[in-house]
């Protein structure tokens, strides 16, 4: 028979299972609790939860208990561990006497009980046996009736309830399947209970802690509460939920101490701000520390043990989740946070006490995540556990300072009570770390237990810590933790090992430019110096210090009167001065020479003057402030000769960069945060901001280490830089000067005799046995000095400019400017007026020279890619007196208009029109045009037919302009007209109108034919219809006989070809063309003129038009036509055979004429002799279009009214 439960059951531990309490038969409940426990928990269930939470697959387990009415819960009581889960009722009665007399009344009991406590979740549990069958046969009811008469008395509604088990001990088939559908039953209603109590219980925590703000309510009431739902989920091994129970009864423990530091305080932390009398700190080997949690339920909690409480639980399930280095992280966070809490809280400990916790804090989490992983997962994550080594150090060390330890004389009696009272707070040792040689309390006492026992620990933390912080590059707190060490051995009296600590330390700050953590390093070191000794190094962190900006007034006057000191001590001249940078000591601002010029003329008087930025906080007396100056004689200046325009210009001003002393060089300058505003707006309503905050965007940037040394210019060095003054150099010396702190002003008379290069390189400060030196002077100062004739300078200037008072004297190509006096080393400026004159076509000499003897080159023009103004380029050259060298000037010119002409004819009446086109963007005035012949020898009259006389033309508009040609005798075969205006700018105040002048050449004026189309109808119509043939007849007569330049063309008059020929004529060629109309037949032709004026030839072309309406009458072109020339009495008369059959097809009727092209064809190529010689090609005739104004077409513009034909189409549309 199953045992009872204990008096004192075990909860609280992994080992807890739900308890399902058992009645009835307890014999045969034993015989099948084995496989029962066995076979229940193998198969998983899904639980789906409430709340929209995700299911999970868990597994049952049950912890069977016998049924007591003590074991079912009282009103009120909200413990889940003890709450029994499921009720089963076992029984093989299988007799209904026996069931009568005693089974139905204790199922009528045990069911009573349960009513009366509310308990709902039961199952009765009927085990058919074959043994049982054999020993009573009689009595015995069928299986099923006995199960009927039992849910007819227990289960009316709920007949799943009441579940069969038959043979459960025996091997066969119908017991597995029995065995089954039993513990699928059983998991299911255990599953349901779960579901419903937990449910249940979810909702009175959740009003529990909707009452947090009424008054009576306690924290730890509701912690045990909400730990209880926590120790549910442990139980069936969620432990990710487990742990969200934790977490959250930590948020809000943490939110209540932050709204008590902020005023808002509640009753119940009263208790928790107690005084701390323990401070054993975390214990992390038992899975719940009984003790602590006993504190919490009955209120007497401090706040060091609740947190120490809830972390152990937290770490207890994060190592079941196998997060072993989230443990380290939270840890991390818990000691931050607490330390923090107990300041907030206002609760009183024992000096040292949260050191003490925090130690063993640290070491014990420490312990016990190398309990749970290997070696290799230790190495290879140390970044999670190097913060807790390195706290655990510091909290050592302070431990170590209080106490006494850390110094040369050993702990005094106040220190060895306070040690006492450490040690007493930490009590007994815990019984999970008695046997254990490197427990956290074991190490704790043995530190501070003796001077020597502390050193040896703590030097073994540091350097455990240095090791891991290098070891994954986190090279900042691995200096920090140096500097740790450097001060615990300068109170120890060793500044030797400390030196090498800070350098490291002062390195790293310094690249980085951490301005703060540099000075705190510097005034350590120069402590470290001074006890060692070194006393350069010291002078020159000294100097340091008293330029810090980050000091007080009189800690910067302590360490100047510490260089002041030494500089003073000895007098004797001989003695080896030290040489520092200056950088520490002053800064050059600014060089400035006195006249503002860097180049000056060889004697002149010239001085230098220096500003110089004290850094020391008080007045220095300086014996000698000098500059070395180095001389560099550069080739031809000795010999009067100069550079003229290449001389390099120096400035007369030269600024310098300031900086801080304290801050880092300009090449490891931290680049400036670049800040983005972020906001949290809530998904239901955009426009409710939930918070707001500022992100760095270059993080990766500003928090990057920088390791790159400094420039041994700048003030940031770790160790002294050797400075020196050059030997042998010129130097610039003034003495007795006191530089006061801020800006000082000295004034230094420079060398200006020599000629060259003058080059100041470096600066040094005197003061007693110490040289400050500015070794490089950057950027370069430099002066010249040299020698030379005036020199003359020409800028072409675009605008116009005012009139200078100078003596000028002008000629054809030579203008003389006297200059008036001028003082000496002094620059003369006057400005001229240069006037170009728009060439027409100017006509110069091949070969014309300039003054000067150069060749004058004739200026090209070119268009302007932007304006498309043409360009003209003008060459000149200036002479002076002194120089036996010309200064040549080109200048450009661009003419701001465009023009063309274009001759006009009507019959014989001519006209001359003349388009002016501004292409510049300026507007102009124009007036005065006029059109004149060149040579005035022919006598033409030139009417102007332009109305007005003075017009605006707008930028890149036009202006046209006609004349009426007549004359009175014959029209002269070539006119060479100028065409001449006036124009000014729009812009200017007062007009000054300049000369336009543009030439150009009209040939063969002279109308020579006139031409004249008649459209006529078919015969029998009176109008054109489109479709139908139409004549056009051509009437070509000739308005002058030949002239001389018409016969020289070879197209007129060919006399000798044909001895018998009398007849002299000109051949003419047309042709017809016209997209309205279709030709039928040639539409080209020759045509033979005769010679005499007035001659006239008529051709008959027929036509159809294609369109009806007025269409304009077909194009008619005339072409004089050449044929070809023969040049040698052997070629073979081409041009008679030509002329014969051209004659030949003249005298056939219109219509029997071959094409022009297929007669241009024929005889193109003649073969000569046999076929041995060689074939030549033929010279071809070739057509030669007229003149503008030379053929006069009347018919030029009619039109002729066509009428659609009456033919009937058939028009098909179609509509979509």
């Amino acid at each position: 028979m199953m045992e009872p439960q204990e008096e004192k059951p075990i909860i609280y531990t992994m080992e807890n299972k739900p308890i399902v309490t058992c009645a009835g038969d307890q014999a045969l409940f034993t015989s099948l609790y084995t496989p029962l426990a066995q076979q229940l928990p193998r198969e998983p269930m899904e639980w789906k939860r409430s709340y929209g939470r995700a299911p999970k697959m868990i597994h049952l387990e049950a912890n069977f208990v016998q049924f007591k009415e003590e074991l079912l819960p009282k009103e009120g009581n909200k413990a889940l561990l003890t709450f029994p889960f499921l009720h089963i009722y076992w029984t093989d009665c299988c007799d209904t006497e026996v069931y009568k007399a005693s089974v139905r009344d204790n199922m009528m009991r045990w069911q009573g009980n349960l009513r009366l406590h509310g308990s709902a979740d039961w199952v009765i549990v009927v085990v058919e046996t074959s043994d049982a069958k054999k020993k009573n046969k009689t009595n015995i009811l069928p299986r099923s009736s006995l199960v009927d008469k039992i849910r007819n008395d227990f289960c009316n509604k709920q007949n799943d309830r009441c579940v069969v088990l038959s043979d459960p001990l025996k091997n066969s088939s119908r017991s597995q399947e029995s065995w089954s559908a039993f513990l699928l039953k059983l998991r299911t209603l255990l599953l349901m209970s779960f579901t419903q109590n937990l449910g249940r219980f979810e909702e009175d925590m959740r009003t529990l802690r909707e009452k947090r703000n009424q008054p009576g309510w306690s924290f730890c009431d509701y912690f045990m509460v909400q730990e209880e739902l926590a120790f549910v989920f442990e139980m069936l091994q969620q432990f990710e939920d487990a742990l969200l129970q934790y977490d959250e009864l930590d948020a809000l423990f943490t939110q209540y101490v932050l709204n008590f530091g902020a005023g808002d305080g509640a009753n119940w932390l009263g208790s928790f701000c107690s005084p701390v009398k323990s401070w054993t700190g975390l214990l992390l080997r038992r899975p719940i520390d009984m003790e602590k949690r006993d504190g919490i339920q009955r209120g007497q909690a401090s706040l060091l043990e609740l947190r120490s409480y809830l972390f152990c639980r937290q770490c207890t399930l994060l190592i079941f989740l196998q997060r072993p280095w989230e443990v380290t992280q939270r840890a991390l966070e818990l000691l931050h946070n607490c330390v923090q809490e107990l300041c907030l809280l206002e609760v009183s400990m024992l000096e040292g006490a949260l050191d003490c916790w925090v130690f063993l804090s640290c070491l014990e989490v420490l312990h016990r995540i190398e309990g749970c992983c290997d070696q290799a997962q230790l190495e290879a994550n140390v970044s999670h556990t190097v913060g807790l080594w390195a706290y655990a150090t510091d909290k050592l060390k302070s431990l170590g300072y209080m106490c006494g330890l850390v110094s040369e004389r050993g702990p005094l009696s106040l220190e060895l009570n306070r040690t006492v009272d450490l040690l007493a707070g930490l009590g007994d040792e815990k019984a999970e770390t008695v046997h254990s040689l490197q427990s956290p309390y074991k190490k704790l006492k043995e530190a501070l237990s003796s001077v020597e026992a502390f050193e040896r620990h703590y030097l073994e933390l540091s350097h455990a810590a240095v090791e891991m912080y290098t070891a994954i590059g986190r090279m900042r707190s691995a200096r920090l933790v140096g500097k740790s060490l450097a001060e615990f051995y300068m109170r120890k009296g060793d500044p030797e090992q400390a030196e090498s600590f800070l350098q490291n330390a002062l390195g790293s700050y310094v690249s980085e430019g951490w301005s703060l953590p540099v000075t705190h390093t510097r005034k350590q070191m120069a402590e470290c110096q001074k006890l060692l000794g070194k006393t350069e190094n010291y002078l020159q962190t000294s100097a340091l210090l008293a330029g810090d900006a980050n000091l007080t007034n009189e800690e910067r006057i302590h360490f100047c009167q510490e260089i002041l000191t030494f500089a003073d001590q000895s007098t004797d001249s001989k003695a080896q001065k030290v040489a520092l940078s200056m950088s520490y000591f002053a800064q050059l601002k600014q060089l400035q020479f006195r006249p503002a010029t860097a180049t000056v003329h060889s004697g002149t008087a010239l001085q230098v003057e220096l500003c110089l930025r004290s850094l020391m906080p008080v007045a220095v007396p300086l014996e000698q402030l000098a500059a070395s100056v180095h001389f560099n004689l550069e080739q031809g200046e000795t010999n009067g000769k100069t550079r003229g325009p290449q001389r390099r210009p120096y400035p007369g001003t030269v600024l310098f960069p300031l900086g801080n002393s304290s801050a880092m060089p300009p090449s490891a300058a931290v680049p400036s945060l670049e800040l983005e505003e972020i906001q949290d707006r809530s998904p239901s309503d955009p426009r409710t901001l939930n918070s707001t905050g500022m992100v760095c965007k270059n993080t990766h940037l500003v928090m990057r280490r920088r390791d790159s040394s400094p420039s041994p210019d700048t003030p940031n060095l770790v160790s002294p830089v050797p400075v020196v003054m050059e030997d042998g150099a010129k130097m610039l010396m003034s003495g007795d000067v006191t530089l006061l702190p801020g800006n000082n002003s000295i004034v230094f008379s420079v060398p200006s005799q020599e000629l060259g290069t003058y080059t100041l390189r470096q600066l040094c400060a005197t003061v007693g046995q110490v040289q400050f030196v500015l070794p490089h002077i950057s950027p370069l100062v430099q002066y010249e000095v040299y020698s030379q004739e005036p020199q003359l300078t020409v800028e072409p200037l675009t605008e116009r400019v005012d009139e200078s008072v100078l003596f000028i004297q002008s000629s054809d190509k030579v203008t003389s400017i006297s200059l008036p006096p001028t003082p000496p080393y002094h620059t003369l400026e006057f400005q001229l007026e240069v006037l170009c004159v728009i060439p027409s076509d100017p006509v110069r000499p091949e070969n014309q020279r300039l003054t000067n003897g150069e060749i004058h080159h004739r200026p090209r023009s070119y268009s302007h890619p932007d304006n498309h103004m043409t360009a003209i380029n003008q060459r000149m050259s200036v002479d002076c007196p002194w120089s036996i060298y010309s200064t040549p000037i080109s200048l450009t010119f661009y003419i701001p208009f465009k023009a063309k002409h274009s001759l006009l004819s009507a019959g014989n009446r001519k006209y001359i029109q003349v388009c002016l086109q501004n292409v510049s963007d300026v507007n102009f005035h124009l007036m005065d045009q006029r059109l004149t012949e060149k040579h005035h020898e022919s006598s033409l009259e030139l009417q102007s037919l332009n109305t007005k006389a003075h017009q605006l033309v707008c930028s890149k508009q036009s202006v046209y302009c006609v004349w009426d040609v007549r004359w009175k005798e014959n029209m002269p075969v070539c006119l060479q007209c100028v065409f001449s205006a006036s124009f000014s700018s729009a812009s200017e105040e007062v007009s000054a109108f300049k000369p336009y002048h543009y030439e150009f050449q009209l040939e063969r004026v002279t109308t020579l034919y006139s031409v004249r189309a008649e459209i006529m109808p078919a015969a029998g119509q009176q109008n054109c219809h489109s479709g139908s043939l139409c004549g056009l007849e051509m009437s070509i007569t000739r308005l002058a006989e030949p002239d001389d330049d018409e016969e020289d063309d070879g197209g007129t008059e060919e006399k000798g070809q044909t001895e018998t020929e009398e007849v002299c004529s000109t051949k003419l060629m047309y042709e017809v063309a016209g997209s309205s109309w279709v030709v039928y037949g040639r539409s080209s032709g020759l045509v033979s003129m005769p010679a005499d004026a007035n001659a006239n030839h008529r051709v008959q072309v027929e036509l159809m038009p294609l369109f009806a309406g007025h269409l304009p009458f077909p194009d008619i072109k005339v072409f004089k036509y050449l044929p070809p020339s023969a040049n040698s009495a052997s070629q073979p008369d081409t041009d008679s055979c030509v002329e014969n059959g051209m004659l030949s097809l003249i005298d056939r009727p219109l219509d029997d004429q071959g094409d022009t092209a297929s007669f241009c064809s024929q005889g193109s190529v003649h073969s000569v002799g046999s076929g041995e010689q060689q074939s030549r090609v033929l010279p071809m005739p070739r057509l030669e279009p007229f003149s503008p104004g030379q053929v006069f077409n009347h018919s030029q513009g009619c039109q002729v009214l066509v009428l659609p034909s009456t033919d009937d189409c058939v028009l098909e549309i179609n509509a979509t």
